[in-house]
């Protein structure tokens, strides 16, 4: 990709001022250090122009990184000031007019690293065919299946991630709340178009994990309280329903929705072998049926499930994970997913990835709390830390001292303020469904996630689609991957295919 053709550094024109105070957030390590409070003044939005081809045609670009405020109400003290990563095409006609996405990652805790250096944005981290990390630093590359041919792109990062911080001064467990983070983030958006004069230009919000329960109650957000209508939504291995992936007792949907992963992830092992003649996905559909039609009931019997009807299933459970029939007998027919990942390769003293179980790694005694204790964000973390930090200091020339928090995980005082129930956001997007009729949603997930499984998104979008005349605006898409659907490069190409449809369908004749 070639040089940039200007940099604009120390100030921008008026229509560019993207921040009222200023102090940045930048360094090569990544940890659970809580993060500092902002420092003033923050370095003015650096702007730059840049050349690059993206399925194959050339195309020239603007980057923007920098800051915008979040004041209180909307016009009082600034009380955080979150960073964002801006691609725009160049040479548009009706610019204003084009498409524009906000894209989030989750965690709660989450920087937008992910999407943005990962399948997204015009760079990307460098990683094997299946999506693991080369030998040596790990490197940005140009992203030939970039979305920035379909719109426009701002990554942004919540309050304590990336670069983002709460104001001197101000608690930044103000904006660790479902709630609050979700009225800073509708706030970001109502000043970006703004100040950037995008109202006009279909908008898309593109959430992954977490922030896919973001997108959902944004969307509504957005719509009810800021009259911002958005024209698609794609949620990426979405956590919609936490009560859907939460093994507690007595909660018995989520055994069933695993279940299929669970499945996957013994194929891909080698531990089960399908049919004659069936492919991954034949299995996955023969192990969906199966859970709905009759493990879910024998769960429900509890202690008055048939010993012969307990036997029965147990030698199913078995033929479909490759854990031994006793063990899911002395499980009682619930095995959780950390015992899962545990006991799935117990006889190779090996564990499996959480976010991605086709990862693997030798057996070794952690807290659970420890983030890498999982293989599959161990494994690529660094190749997308590093790749980021290059990414920004030298192509963007966005260079300040700060620690880029990669991923915030000091969250334990983060409230969903969901006293007694299980958070959920399925109601917003159900909301904003009903209440704008254009808009459309898309779900992408993958087979080999065991943190939002794939069958737990196809289980709440069908008690989405069971309001009239919602069933088809929501698609679903399924990919041979993790967590990151788009790790895998024949996944990634996908990923941009299913995009390119979805935003056709849902912003058609746009420039």
């Amino acid at each position: 990709m070639a040089k940039p053709s200007f940099v604009i550094v120390g100030g921008t024109p008026e229509s560019l001022s993207l921040s009222d105070s200023a102090s940045a957030a930048l360094g090569a390590a990544i940890g659970a250090a809580k993060p500092a409070p902002a420092e003033t003044p923050r370095p003015a939005p650096v702007m730059t122009e840049h050349e690059g081809s993206i399925g194959g045609k050339a195309v020239r670009y603007r980057a923007t990184a920098g800051f915008l405020p979040v004041r209180d109400g909307g016009e009082g003290k600034t009380k955080a000031e979150m960073f964002f990563v801006a691609y725009e095409l160049i040479g548009v006609d009706q610019a204003e007019r084009r498409p524009v996405s906000f894209v989030f990652n989750g965690g709660p805790g989450s920087s937008s690293v992910w999407l943005h250096m990962g399948a997204l944005g015009p760079k990307r981290v460098q990683l094997d065919p299946e999506g693991r990390p080369l030998p040596g630093p790990g490197k940005a590359i140009d992203n030939d299946q970039s979305w920035l041919d379909l719109t426009d792109l701002v990554f942004i990062d919540p309050v304590s991630t990336g670069l983002s911080r709460a104001a001197t001064g101000e608690d930044a467990k103000q904006f660790h709340t479902l709630e609050d983070d979700v009225k800073s983030f509708g706030e970001f958006i109502r000043l970006y178009l703004t100040r950037q004069q995008r109202w006009m230009s279909p908008k898309f919000l593109v959430g992954e994990s977490y922030g896919a329960t973001r997108a959902a109650a944004l969307a509504k957000h957005l719509q009810s309280d800021l009259g911002i209508f958005v024209a698609g939504i794609t949620l990426v291995s979405p956590a919609l329903d936490f009560q859907l992936l939460s093994f507690d007792h007595g909660n018995d949907i989520a055994h069933v929705l695993f279940l299929p992963t669970y499945a996957a992830t013994a194929l891909y092992h080698g531990l089960v072998k399908p049919a004659a003649g069936s492919s991954a996905a034949d299995l996955i559909k023969v192990v969906e049926k199966f859970a709905i039609e009759r493990y879910l009931p024998a769960l429900a019997m509890g202690a008055s499930l048939p010993v012969k009807d307990a036997e029965s299933i147990c030698g199913v459970l078995a033929s479909f994970t490759g854990i031994d029939a006793a063990v899911w007998r002395r499980k009682h027919l619930r095995i959780r997913d950390d015992e899962f990942f545990r006991e799935l390769l117990r006889d190779r003293a090996t564990v499996v990835g959480r976010l991605d179980t086709r990862f693997t790694c030798s057996e070794i005694t952690r807290p659970p709390t420890d983030i890498n204790a999982d293989p599959s964000y161990a494994a690529v973390v660094g190749a997308f830390s590093t790749a980021l930090h290059s990414h920004l200091l030298g192509t963007l020339k966005y260079v300040v001292d700060t620690k880029y928090e990669i991923l915030f995980v000091n969250t334990e005082h983060w409230n969903f303020n969901a006293p007694n129930r299980y958070v959920s956001t399925s109601p917003h997007l159900l909301c904003a469904l009903i209440d704008n009729p254009q808009l459309r949603v898309h779900v992408c997930a993958g087979w080999y996630d065991a943190a939002t499984p794939h069958f737990a998104a196809d289980f709440s979008v069908s008690h989405l689609a069971m309001q009239p005349g919602l069933k088809e605006r929501i698609t679903t898409t399924y990919y041979e991957a993790g967590h990151m659907v788009y790790t895998r490069a024949a996944e990634l190409v996908n990923f941009k295919k299913n995009a390119a449809v979805f935003y056709a369908s849902a912003a058609p004749e746009t420039p």
